[in-house]
């Protein structure tokens, strides 16, 4: 396998080698972080994550294998970049898996872009993180795949694998061409075109398995200047417009008008506390410092929308989609009310409302967090 090849039919691209996995490794202990979308979760208990954790801990005895795994069905990498301290790079995580490139693939590219570098450059900063790309499959993939060409949302991420020097694998890839070969059959593989049986998740995991199986072959040394220069050896952004600086408007600092309260949330573990309320016309507003906006919510088919408006201009009516498949509450959504302001000071006023439709069942407005592109 060539380094850095470019074949649009390759499953893994080796561009960088695991330093910091083998010194840990090497040092009797490893946190493997993992974050993308339904594929990756780990509530399933039989993702792609599960084979590849296991194949760590049967050949890496010498070592403590702890796993970090932060996906989260129906999220992209927007939300994940509001995520990355808390649920990786706090937990100590030494390798992080990333698979965006599904729940990204609806999104457009200027936007999902800078999700993804801005998360990227996150896990990256510190020098004391490997990471490597992994995608997955949707049926819109099905077309270019066919015909040998690499999907959009794919080869966008490889144009940040190849900037950054990350090591990418296309699990995908791996299980299409098992189809093909008549090794796996598709009902084995994806019953409902998206989500992989047991079965296709270990083919997904094969790949990966197989990747780490070459990489981590042989221990190497860190290089010299190691952590210490992690932070100047990053690169040029490819988009100045990334999401690599976020912060969070505290709780505390939000002036409320009506029925609030701040709870411990115990119904989705991706969420400390809430903002909640059940009151239509419930008011709150608060300023903050940036150049972006965005609002995670514990949401599903019960709860309201609202009305916002920010620096006193027209108010705007969020009118959020609830398929099929979202249940009463348990989704973890974000909303992304602006993210090319002027940098600067801003204020925002919100009003709770009911929404009037007919697939807006309830008035429960609960906010996991105000985060703030900056």
């Amino acid at each position: 396998m060539e380094r850095g090849a470019a074949s649009s039919q390759e499953v893994v691209r080796v561009r960088g080698a695991l330093t910091n996995t083998k010194r840990k490794l090497a040092e009797g202990g490893l946190t493997v972080g993992f974050i993308g979308g339904s594929i990756t979760d780990g509530r399933g208990a039989h993702n792609w994550p599960e084979p590849v954790s296991r194949w760590l801990v049967a050949n890496c005895p010498d070592a403590r294998i702890a796993v970090e795994n932060a996906g989260i069905g129906a999220t992209g990498s927007d939300l994940a970049c509001f995520r990355a301290k808390r649920d990786l790079i706090d937990r100590g995580c030494d390798l992080v898996f990333v698979e965006f490139a599904v729940n990204d693939n609806g999104t457009a590219t200027e936007r999902r872009q800078k999700t993804r570098e801005g998360l990227l450059r996150q896990l990256l900063a510190s020098g004391t993180i490997d990471v490597v790309l992994v995608y997955t499959y949707c049926q819109d993939m099905y077309g270019p795949m066919s015909e040998g060409r690499m999907p959009p949302s794919i080869e966008e991420f490889e144009a940040l694998a190849e900037h950054y020097a990350l090591s990418s694998v296309w699990m995908g890839l791996h299980a299409f061409n098992e189809v093909k070969a008549g090794f796996l059959r598709w009902e084995e593989w994806l019953p409902d075109g998206l989500h992989p049986t047991e079965r296709g998740s270990f083919s997904y995991g094969e790949s990966v398995i197989g990747y780490l199986r070459s990489a981590l072959a042989h221990t190497s040394e860190a290089p010299a200047g190691g952590v210490a220069n992690a932070i100047s050896r990053l690169p040029e952004p490819l988009d100045p417009g990334h999401w690599q600086q976020v912060s969070f408007v505290p709780f505390e600092e939000i002036r409320t008008e009506g029925p609030w309260m701040i709870k411990r949330w115990v119904t989705l573990e991706w969420i400390d506390r809430a903002l909640s309320t059940s009151a239509i016309e419930a008011k709150l507003a608060f300023s903050f410092e940036g150049r972006g906006l965005a609002l995670a919510f514990d949401f599903g088919k019960l709860s309201a929308e609202c009305r916002y408006r920010i620096d006193g201009g027209e108010w705007q009516v969020s009118s959020r989609e609830r398929p099929d498949w979202c249940g009463p509450a348990g989704w973890l959504k974000l909303e992304t009310l602006a993210d090319s302001l002027p940098s600067g000071r801003h204020e925002v006023e919100l009003e709770v409302v009911h929404g009037n439709k007919p697939d807006c069942g309830g008035t429960r407005f609960d906010l996991a967090f105000v985060g703030v592109i900056v």
